[in-house]
């Protein structure tokens, strides 16, 4: 088998950089400038679905990047926030935020993560995961006052105005779904695709 080429995510967003390179892999990130908003709104008047729009963010991201960067393996990876049938997208305020969460309390929202790969330009791999999550019911406005002051980037870096493997985890009273799905990319088939077809493997040396 060919050597590993060379992998680039397509993102500069700290949670994913982190998650691969803890998994052992060598990347290099470079932020793919895409509108998302607009892909978005054209896709729901499209009728397309909730894992359809994730994934084709992911193809953007990753094809924006591939077309630059010939030989490489580019991931392109995004998530969405569905309530209701609504996407919600980054809060942009803390204010608004909070405002959000306290509209999900004691509801059940779920969290849409998709990665692609491409090659030269072309998508050659794609995966698409589900997470739902429930908020506790009794969650008052002290505890949002306590948990805005803490919270930080979190409120408007983060989809759901929370990072899980913080204290976002005060949040819910029960999960249904992959840890790494909620983090933000579907880590294991994107692994298990790399190790069966460009033979990966962790590098044993610290990233």
């Amino acid at each position: 088998m060919s050597p590993l080429p060379n992998i680039i995510l397509a993102s500069q967003s700290k949670g994913r950089i982190e998650m691969l390179q803890n998994a052992g892999l060598h990347i290099t990130a470079i932020p793919a400038h895409i509108d998302e908003q607009t892909i978005i709104t054209d896709l729901i008047a499209h009728e397309e679905t909730f894992d359809e729009i994730a994934q084709t963010l992911a193809d953007e991201k990753a094809l924006a990047i591939s077309r630059d960067h010939p030989g490489a393996l580019i991931i392109g990876s995004d998530q969405i926030l569905e309530f209701h049938g609504h996407i919600l997208s980054k809060a942009k305020s803390d204010d608004q935020a909070i405002s959000r969460l306290k509209e999900m309390v004691g509801d059940t929202h779920h969290l849409i993560s998709a990665v692609s790969i491409a090659l030269d330009g072309e998508i050659i791999w794609q995966a698409c995961d589900h997470a739902a999550l429930s908020m506790h019911h009794d969650l008052d406005d002290a505890f949002f006052d306590r948990y805005k002051a803490r919270a930080g980037k979190a409120l408007t870096a983060s989809v759901g105005g929370y990072w899980l493997e913080d204290i976002g985890s005060w949040l819910f009273e029960a999960i249904d779904g992959n840890y790494f799905t909620i983090l933000g990319m579907p880590l294991l088939p994107l692994l298990a695709y790399l190790r069966a077809h460009h033979g990966a493997v962790f590098s044993g040396e610290d990233t």
